[in-house]
């Protein structure tokens, strides 16, 4: 919880890590490591608007000195220079600064103290790297093909590569009638100005909004207006001293600024006193990759604290590809998000891409181009989905997959790739916007790929159940077929890069719940959506129970509560959940105990806070919601179906992108096969159907949290 104050030790321990290490390395000692006579004059330094000293942005940053009790006159200096005068003292007696003047690349922080008698205690240092706003710092090279947005805002024009512009602030202010309308003067106090409540005081409802450019990105700040600027050493009234960081939903390939944020003008957040932070890289569907949404995250961030000062938590907000980021930053990257809110959650961009859209597009084109019939039942069973989500989930197969299908109309038609016309040209898929984590193979070109489907068996929980014939389990096995590199339909099954598997799974790509996540409060807010008939009818409720699972086979998945409720009553649970992640946070910052981390998150949930659902009536029941649903009247009222790779015999995880295969056993299913069904099933699985008994293909345990990909693929971490 960077910046905390108030937090107990804990939480912080856990917060400021990788400061610690830096500190270390730096030459700082904690207390409890330095002789008895000296103590009394030990001095350390803290990174406050950070929680990696290694990246730091934009020259300026926020840092708190400690100062012993009898330590006299303190001294900090910057690369040798004196920057005494940036620090003021705080009620708790430490020094808090903000630092400017930092050089690109490594700087020296030291801040020295003698005592009443002239004694000099030990040096407090810490070593910072300093990096351009304009990014990046470990996603790793920005992509060369831009498009700035920056006038979608009402932000100058920019121009590439950098795409930046000047800051600009502008004033909302909330109606008595419920609606955000323009104020040109925030001195100015309109007649219909509506009151918001911070800390138990009314204050008035005007907001001002920040907008300017970090890494690459277009990012918003809205908080409380109190009457004066933001000042990081002096906190205002109007902020209860806690951020909402929000993403946005969709997929989308990059290639621009993007024209939307996950959105900072947001009553339930700026009414109780919240500040709201976003930028256009934290919407999935302007650029599908966490790791470029956790840098810009973090930049943003670490500019919001340099400006309004120490942030007590941070909780992260948003659905969908929004909820995406949520849970990948949490695990990867954690540090930036204390506790998350995803709503209708999905686990990760590479799942969702390889276990619905491509078998989702493979099984529409065979239903509709096969020659035998099957009942709309049939059918269901084959692709697990309780509704139209295969038709929705297949009809975005294409532009998850295919080369340059996401490239419109973002990509000038005369910048795309063509095989023959423009073969450097620009690629979209979802292979492409991981580039950077992938690598690319040489032979063909293309980043490597981590889809495929061979040796699995589509339906055959169909058919061990009765629900499908032996010769409707034969053909579909048979003229399933795949896609090829470019996101063509061919008849052969796809083929996964192993290389490129092995990099989806050392970076985290897959979710796996084993890094940060384990430690981050979580609130997955299930929309119920899986009975909707619109045509994007994808967020089925099941994703939040493969995360479940994995969080379950990583270790525990005490630390997650899971919501269920009808789309009417999504803003009664929002305002819930909302209260009780502050309650919750709040708790373990509090918690002085020596228990890990993982022990406080769990003991210190609010005792009102657990699994459970929104009765139409509005009330809200508490029930436990095991990896499949449970069996209460949340279950009743929600219930939850499979997908294609779940009927396919793929364990509730859903976490093998690529299996290993097992000779195909004709004694192990419940139907027997004539003589020429088998020889066409030995066609179609050539080396074995797929053992989903054993880890995946290149299912390597992930590499360590904040990864940096500077020089493409890399194992590097910084602990």
């Amino acid at each position: 919880m960077v910046g905390s104050r108030t937090s107990g030790p804990g939480i912080a321990l856990f917060a400021f890590a990788s400061v610690a290490a830096s500190s270390a390395v730096a030459g700082h000692k904690d207390r409890d490591d330095c002789p008895a006579d000296n103590d009394s004059h030990a001095i350390s330094v803290e990174l406050e608007s950070n929680t990696q000293p290694k990246y730091v942005s934009g020259g300026d940053v926020l840092l708190r000195v400690e100062v012993p009790q009898g330590a006299g006159r303190v001294t900090i200096e910057l690369n040798d220079t004196d920057v005494t005068s940036s620090f003021a003292s705080q009620n708790d007696g430490s020094l808090l600064g903000l630092v400017k003047g930092l050089h690109d690349g490594v700087n020296h922080i030291e801040a020295r103290s003698a005592s009443a008698h002239g004694q000099r205690g030990a040096p407090g240092q810490l070593t910072i790297v300093n990096h351009p706003i304009t990014g990046p710092l470990f996603s790793g090279p920005q992509q060369v093909w831009f498009r700035c947005d920056t006038q979608s805002f009402g932000l100058a024009a920019a121009t590439l590569p950098l795409c930046s512009a000047p800051t600009q602030v502008t004033y909302q202010y909330r109606k008595t009638t419920g609606s955000f309308a323009p104020l040109a003067d925030p001195s100015v106090r309109p007649a219909d100005l509506a009151t918001a409540t911070v800390n138990g005081m009314s204050v008035p409802y005007i907001v001002r909004v920040e907008r300017g450019t970090i890494d690459r990105a277009v990012y918003e700040i809205s908080s409380l207006y109190s009457g004066q600027d933001p000042n990081p050493l002096a906190p205002n009234s109007s902020w209860n001293g806690k951020l909402v960081y929000t993403f946005g939903g969709g997929g989308g390939p990059g290639y621009r600024q993007g024209a939307s944020t996950g959105g900072v003008l947001n009553d339930l957040f700026l009414s109780r006193g919240y500040a709201v932070a976003s930028s256009t890289l934290n919407v999935n569907g302007n650029y599908q990759n966490t790791i470029v949404s956790a840098e810009a995250a973090m930049m943003v961030k670490e500019h919001f604290i340099e400006e309004f000062g120490p942030v007590q938590h941070t909780i992260g907000w948003g659905g969908s590809g929004g909820a995406i980021s949520q849970y990948d930053i949490a695990d990867a990257y954690p540090g930036i998000l204390d506790g998350i809110i995803p709503g209708i959650s999905f686990s990760d961009n590479i799942t969702l891409s390889t276990a619905s859209a491509h078998d989702c597009g493979l099984l529409n084109n065979y239903f509709a181009s096969t020659a035998l019939t099957y009942t709309p039942a049939q059918i269901q069973a084959i692709v697990g989905y309780g509704g139209s989500q295969c038709a929705s989930y297949g009809a975005f197969s294409s532009t998850a997959l295919g080369a340059t299908a996401a490239c419109n109309p973002i990509v000038p038609v005369s910048a795309q790739w063509n095989p023959v016309t423009n073969p450097n040209g620009v690629r979209c898929s979802i292979w492409d916007i991981f580039e950077n984590q992938l690598g690319r193979d040489r032979a063909s070109g293309f980043v490597r790929r981590g889809h495929d489907n061979v040796g699995v068996q589509y339906g055959l929980e169909a058919l061990k159940s009765g629900k499908i014939t032996a010769q409707q389990f034969v053909d579909l096995n048979t003229r399933i077929g795949g896609y090829d590199r470019a996101g063509n339909l061919i008849p052969d099954r796809t083929v996964a890069d192993e290389a490129g598997l092995r990099e989806i799974y050392r970076s985290d790509l897959a979710l796996s719940a084993r890094q940060g996540l384990a430690t981050t409060p979580v609130i997955d807010q299930r929309t119920y959506l899986d009975n909707a008939t619109n045509a994007n009818n994808v967020h089925v409720i099941e994703w939040s129970f493969i995360t479940r699972a994995r969080m379950i086979e990583a270790g525990t998945a005490a630390n997650q509560v899971i919501i269920e409720s009808s789309p009417a009553l999504t803003n009664t649970a929002s305002v819930y959940e909302l209260d009780a992640m502050d309650r919750w946070l709040t708790a373990i910052e509090s918690d002085e105990s020596d228990a890990r981390l993982r022990d406080k998150i769990v003991a210190n949930k609010p005792a009102d806070l657990a699994d459970g659902c929104y009765l139409p009536t509005g009330q809200r029941i508490t029930e436990y919601l095991g990896i499949n649903g449970g069996t209460g009247q949340c279950a009743t009222l929600f219930p939850i179906f499979s997908n294609p790779r779940g009927a396919a015999g793929q364990r509730k995880t859903l976490d093998i992108l690529k299996c290993h295969l097992a000779p195909i056993r004709f004694s192990s299913y419940p139907v027997t096969f004539t003589d020429a069904q088998r020889v066409a099933l030995k066609a179609a699985f050539p080396n074995g159907v797929c053992d989903y008994q054993r880890l995946g293909v290149g299912q390597v345990p992930p590499g360590g949290t904040w990864l940096n990909y500077s020089d493409g693929p890399s194992r590097e971490h910084w602990h």
